[in-house]
């Protein structure tokens, strides 16, 4: 019989692997392919990539970081790596990967890659001059990374897109696009609203960047005018992102009653049935998973005009799409939906109909599959 080719992910964070990739891992496995994962080491996610049979690699990547010596160390690990593998394919996910990881597949030409851009990240957020000139080497960096000679370039939103094919970063016949991560809708199954008092939830780490506090900020207006709503936010706080607010202010805004703080969810099913509405007024998204989640449940959302969430939620189809950085937009969105059951529902179950048409995490399995056949040798997958 002959040997099975290998996969390697490449992947920023071992968390994310086990909520965004584990399922594209098994059905590859399942395929026929040996899959390996290289993540920086956490515990509690390395055990459950051991669990379910992955041969486990730890690499030295921090994000956020950014001292010429950690990423040339980083560079090195992943060189050390790829020669002992001798990888057949590796998935790159998330900047650092595809960009440092793209560049050492190309240079000991892998025989084939698959490049995740999931979103442009805080650099291209930022007007300032050391952004301008952060983004310009970034940029330069993907398009040597992603012009590997036999290689797929994913995208999951139009305008990070358009972005990469207007500044020739990518070739347009080596670019897929598929929507974000899939939700499997079965677990994330419609559920009705919470009685009782109004809950307006932020379903996502508590950075700057994702418009904690424009949240913030909408409830402490909404409260000072008088309507009656809880809000909460659920996620964890991220020392390693720049943007990340930090442990303490979260708990100053829980003591001054502006929100209740849940903390991070192993169970985001049941958290989002006790929500009434979503907000998440970030400032720009690859294809946040909260969103697709919340439209799973069927939940009218609040969020911003902005790429990656704008690809989700469609404005007064499935919710509501306010201008960036801009609280007061984001409390009167939240305020109508507050005051509009009706609107809610309508929102609710559109939302639903979306996810069940676009981003069921089998389709995402299968695209992906589609895109490894795309570099792989005939054959190779079923």
């Amino acid at each position: 019989m002959a040997e099975a080719r290998r996969l390697l992910f490449l992947v920023n964070e071992a968390l994310f692997f086990t909520t965004h990739r584990m399922p594209v891992a098994l059905a590859a496995r399942a395929a026929g392919l040996e899959v390996h994962v290289a993540a920086p080491f956490d515990a509690t996610f390395v055990e459950i990539i051991r669990r379910n049979g992955f041969p486990y690699h730890p690499i030295p990547l921090k994000r956020g970081a950014r001292s010429l010596f950690g990423e040339f160390r980083l560079i090195l690990a992943f060189a050390a790596l790829i020669r002992r593998l001798k990888p057949d394919l590796v998935h790159h996910v998330a900047m650092k990967p595809v960009v440092w990881g793209g560049l050492v597949s190309r240079l000991l030409r892998v025989p084939a890659a698959i490049h995740a851009v999931t979103g442009l990240g805080y650099v291209f957020i930022g007007e300032q001059l050391h952004f301008r000139l952060q983004q310009w080497l970034i940029l330069r960096l993907y398009r040597f990374a992603l012009h590997h000679r036999n290689s797929r370039a994913i995208f999951q939103n139009r305008d990070d897109l358009k972005v990469f094919l207007d500044r020739g970063l990518v070739e347009p016949a080596r670019v897929v696009m598929i929507k974000g991560c899939g939700v499997d809708l079965k677990t994330f199954a419609p559920a009705p609203e919470p009685a009782g008092e109004t809950v307006v939830m932020f379903p996502a780490r508590i950075l700057g960047d994702k418009g904690a506090r424009e949240f913030v900020a909408a409830a402490r207006q909404l409260k000072g005018e008088g309507i009656s709503a809880r809000f909460v936010m659920v996620g964890r706080t991220d020392a390693d992102n720049p943007t990340d607010i930090g442990e303490a202010q979260v708990r100053d805004w829980q003591r001054e009653g502006w929100i209740d703080w849940w903390g991070y969810s192993t169970d985001m099913p049941a958290t989002l049935a006790k929500s009434t509405i979503i907000c998440m007024p970030s400032y720009r998204e690859g294809l946040p998973r909260g969103l697709i989640e919340a439209a799973a449940v069927g939940r009218a959302i609040v969020t911003t005009d902005v790429p990656g969430c704008r690809e989700i939620v469609r404005h007064e189809v499935n919710g509501l799409l306010v201008p960036v950085r801009d609280a007061a937009a984001t409390a009167a969105a939240i305020r109508r939906l507050v005051e509009d059951p009706a609107l809610r529902r309508r929102l609710a179950a559109t939302g639903r109909a979306i996810a069940e048409a676009e981003y069921s995490v089998e389709k995402f399995v299968r695209d992906t599959l589609a895109a490894y056949r795309a570099v792989l040798p005939a054959g190779v997958l079923p």
